[in-house]
């Protein structure tokens, strides 16, 4: 396998392109060797499907589309990432809070912590941002 593995996709900011990703990020996982059916596909799936409501819902129309980035490096970690150009960075709200919405990032954080991974966010040139999740890709090949 080479070093480094990348895809890339580009969808509009509206509701019906989380799905479009969801199963965008299912099939490029899977191609690179993720078992379909395994645990770490579904956390894979929800990460993807939080990450990208957010960037559907809380950037107001200021960003007319986003991306996801997935990238594969050395066998060892799977990295994605979901840029919109929307200023504003995800709130961290405490867990105790209760509300209908308002709770991705939460779960998002509680998803990656429990798969060994790490979250951060980073501006991009054009103002944005790309919120990054880092998940171990080893074990979850093996599970």
């Amino acid at each position: 396998m080479a070093d480094q593995q990348e895809a890339s996709i580009t969808l509009p900011s509206d509701p019906a392109s989380v799905s479009v990703a969801r199963r965008y990020v299912t099939d490029v996982v899977s191609e690179w060797g993720l078992p379909a059916g395994s645990e770490t596909v579904d956390t894979v799936r929800l990460i993807v499907s939080e990450l990208t409501t957010n960037a559907v819902q809380h950037t107001f129309g200021q960003s007319p589309t986003f991306t996801v980035d997935l990238t594969l490096e050395r066998d060892e970690e799977l990295r994605i990432g979901v840029t919109d150009s929307h200023p504003r960075w995800p709130q961290r709200l405490p867990a105790a809070v209760r509300q209908d919405n308002g709770r991705g990032m939460v779960i998002i954080r509680s998803l990656t912590a429990q798969s060994g991974g790490r979250l951060s966010v980073t501006p991009t040139p054009e103002g944005g941002k790309t919120v990054w999740i880092a998940l171990p890709w080893t074990a979850a090949v093996r599970n």
